[in-house]
């Protein structure tokens, strides 16, 4: 079985903004772009998963225009970006050291911004990974975000579903509108 990962297109924010578990819009045109230079690649009969953000969502829409023989999406919040909390849809560069340095100190437990901690970002993904191992001759697509594809690149790869310390996280994600895929 492969698990391939879309990300969506780049969002309609200002750059250096914090959007986790905010719901934005993706550009229209590249999210249309990122479909159809993807499409081809992506096997027939291949399930169809979407996180339940926007951006994702019209990822997911604008690659069913390209392939009809795609059935619709399931609509699965797990695969949602990381809930940066009270640091969404701020400057990356306004959030003060301390919290940083607090969450890179405690990267497992510590819920930046108060919501989310990137352990539980790991539990969710990998019980979305659970649901897929019955239909293990079946190719699955998860149109989702860069936060989501480096648990499961985690969490495939050989960490496990617990992650110790920062420098243990995948540095590695799709550029919006682009795609990877894993052996299952």
């Amino acid at each position: 079985m492969k698990l391939w990962m879309l990300r969506h297109a780049a969002v309609m924010l200002p750059p250096g903004l914090c959007y986790g578990a905010s719901d934005v819009a993706a550009d229209a045109a590249l999210t249309r772009q990122a479909a159809k230079d993807f499409a081809p690649l992506l096997p027939v009969g291949t399930a169809v998963w979407v996180s339940g953000l926007l951006r994702a969502q019209q990822m997911a829409g604008a690659l069913q225009a390209e392939r009809r023989d795609l059935k619709a999406a399931r609509v699965d919040t797990r695969l949602n970006e990381m809930d940066f909390g009270d640091w969404e849809l701020k400057r990356w560069d306004s959030v003060p050291a301390a919290a940083f340095d607090a969450w890179m100190a405690d990267f497992a437990q510590h819920r930046f911004g108060g919501v989310e901690s990137t352990q539980m970002l790991l539990y969710r993904v990998a019980a979305a990974l659970g649901d897929l191992r019955p239909a293990a001759s079946a190719n699955v697509l998860w149109v989702t975000h860069a936060g989501v594809i480096r648990a499961a690149q985690h969490i495939l790869q050989g960490g496990g579903v617990r992650i110790r310390e920062a420098a243990e996280w995948p540095k590695d994600a799709p550029e919006p509108g682009g795609w990877t895929a894993l052996d299952l």
